[in-house]
């Protein structure tokens, strides 16, 4: 893989992947003369990535490191990795001494660390038995004793049970999904010719895809990035065939299934207090080149304005939006030519108008903003921080300065978190602890500007006006409770488009796309909630006509609950009327799959993959 910078001189790299085969196709049909129109960007990308790697070169600022960071990014920016490892132990020099204010709360970080006790290290041990929670527990029996029993070592005492077992753990290796073929025996009459099947064994059901392997299937698929003909392949090489079309057939059946739940986490997510939004790039055949593109857009129920923008778009991105309701965390993904303020603002119109209007957190792009909608805005104190993280190296001691206090913001929210304040005590914690340093820090960055200490248009410089620009929203913390510090939630929800990216490469058409969407929805916010996506999804097909009747209690966080609730006597009550209960029909029908049973004279296929007990969320 080629990394080419193609870049225009003063902007940000734009990075473009190319391979050496694909450069070498272009030299060949720049030499036959059948240049496509796609082949003049990458052209023109070569031309100003030599032109900046020229001029890079020239300034004897630049390093090695440098380029390796400009072409395949950072891989950490942990202030110990930017500044030098024991550079941050040291305090930053005072005012007095090179006109640079100390910072004012670190000696309360310090007091408020004192206080709390000792942290336990991470430990890198093995997993001990308690962690296998998805594990088959099989009880074993003392082969000859019982409780109760004389000794047999000493004769004259008696056993008695432990409260602790003996444990031994076994893993065993076996095929994502798993089938067992059932090999009915056939008699038949040698006078009238009637054939007497033996009955299937009870439990093994009448449809050949078990919810369980419908589960794991969308579980690999889009919580794992597992493209479907990956899985094939592995299925095939295992003995066990597994179809991409048919892994296709099953997902998109079981979304039809979730499509009460997924909407009523919609709604619930449009309920909630803080909201994290952030975009990133997707691939979708069907809405990629001009003529669909046209297509798609004259397919979007959009008027006006913000038709007429659209219209200007060539980009796909998917955007990550995570709420947090009452506590627990809601994330969800949208994908097409919407941005992701335009996809929030969806979501909240489902808000309802007695509750106040949520926090934002997002970074300082406008296309993150919901237009014509209140909200409380912060933006990201960790893309501000960033700034200096990428000048680091040729003004250290300014940004050194910057990011240990940035750092003791850090330390606050963490014992913030460790004592398991509330939003008012957070609040007064940080109020006290960190903002006597933002304002010392404050002062700091204005003076480097008004008194000419630091060049404006340099890129420490623009670093500085960054934070200044924002300055009230990135401070958000201090003065409205629960106010976050970043954006790095949704960031790091996010990742699991970037995952599917990475290894599915693209949806083919706008359909997968939303099932993907769906899917990822429910399963990272299952994880987020510390519950076992493969149990909810497979939960949630046992119990498909309950859960559309009343799907505010099959959320990811209530459906355990839900199951061990006994059902109330007397009629079923009426599902919870909603801004969307209207579009609620009644129970959807079972699975179904393109690829029905076919009967043979050995009997029928059951697939499933292994799974243990039930475990709790």
């Amino acid at each position: 893989m080629v990394a080419v910078a193609g870049i225009m001189m003063g902007t940000k790299p734009t990075i473009l992947e190319v391979t050496v085969d694909q450069l070498e196709d272009l030299l060949r049909r720049l030499d036959t003369g059948e240049l496509g129109p796609e082949d003049g960007e990458t052209i023109r990308a070569l031309f100003h990535s030599y032109v900046h790697l020229v001029e890079l070169l020239k300034d004897k600022n630049t390093s090695v490191a440098r380029l390796r960071k400009m072409l395949f990014g950072a891989s950490t920016e942990k202030t110990e990795a930017v500044l030098g490892r024991g550079m941050d132990r040291e305090a930053p020099p005072s005012d007095k001494e090179d006109g640079r204010p100390e910072s004012a709360g670190e000696g309360l970080v310090e007091t408020a660390l004192a206080d709390d006790p000792p942290a336990s290290g991470n430990g890198h041990g093995r997993n001990g038995a308690d962690a296998y929670q998805g594990a088959e527990k099989i009880e074993v029996p003392h082969e000859s004793l019982q409780p109760g029993d004389p000794c047999p070592e000493c004769g004259g005492g008696t056993v008695y049970g432990m409260r602790h077992p003996g444990v031994l753990v076994r893993i065993t290796g076996q095929a994502p999904v798993q089938a067992k073929v059932y090999r009915l025996q056939k008699l038949r009459c040698n006078l009238c010719g009637k054939v007497f099947t033996a009955r299937a064994p009870e439990g093994v059901g009448d449809q050949k895809y078990d919810a369980t392997a419908a589960s794991i299937v969308a579980l690999l698929k889009y919580g794992s990035g597992m493209p479907f003909n990956r899985l094939e392949g592995l299925q095939g090489n295992l003995g066990i065939p597994l179809p991409a079309s048919t892994q296709w057939d099953i997902v998109h059946a079981l979304a039809k299934q979730l499509k009460p739940v997924y909407r009523e986490l919609l709604h619930q997510a449009g309920q909630g207090d803080v909201v994290y939004n952030d975009d990133t790039t997707v691939r979708i055949l069907e809405m990629m080149g001009k003529r669909a593109k046209q297509k798609a857009l004259a397919e979007e129920p959009m008027e006006g304005a913000a038709k007429e923008k659209a219209s200007s778009r060539k980009g796909l991105f998917t955007s990550g939006v995570v709420f947090t309701v009452e506590g627990r965390r809601i994330a969800l993904f949208f994908s097409g030519r919407k941005h992701a303020g335009e996809n929030l603002k969806d979501v909240l119109a489902e808000r309802a108008e007695t509750l106040g209007p949520p926090i934002q957190m997002c970074d300082g792009l406008s296309r993150n903003l919901p237009a014509e909608l209140e909200r409380i805005l912060a933006n990201c104190l960790a893309h501000g921080r960033r700034q200096f993280v990428e000048v680091a190296e040729h003004f250290p001691e300014q940004c050194r300065h910057v990011l240990e206090a940035l750092a003791g913001i850090y330390r606050n929210d963490a014992i913030a978190r460790k004592r398991n304040l509330s939003p008012q005590e957070r609040l007064e914690f940080h109020q006290a602890q960190s903002g006597p340093t933002m304002e010392d820090l404050h002062r700091w960055l204005a003076r480097q500007l008004d008194e000419r200490l630091v060049e404006p248009n340099s890129a420490l410089g623009g670093a500085i006006a960054y934070m200044l620009k924002r300055w009230e929203k990135l401070t958000l913390f201090l003065r409205v409770p629960g106010a976050p510090l970043d954006n790095n939630l949704c960031e790091q929800a996010l990742k699991k488009a970037i995952l599917h990216r990475k290894n599915a490469l693209f949806y083919k058409t706008a359909n997968g796309a939303h099932v993907g969407d769906g899917f990822m929805s429910l399963i990272y916010t299952c994880e987020l909630g510390g519950a076992s996506p493969l149990d909810y999804l497979t939960e949630l097909q046992r119990h498909a006509a309950d859960a559309a009747s009343a799907p505010q209690h099959w959320m990811p966080w209530n459906y355990r609950q839900t199951l061990d609730t006994p059902p109330p006597s007397g009629p079923p009550s009426a599902p919870r009327p909603s801004a969307h209960s209207s579009r609620r029909g009644s129970a959807p029908p079972p699975l179904k799959i393109m690829h029905a049973c076919r009967k043979h004279t050995v009997g029928f296929v059951l697939a499933r993959p292994f799974v243990g007990p039930a475990v709790p969320g």
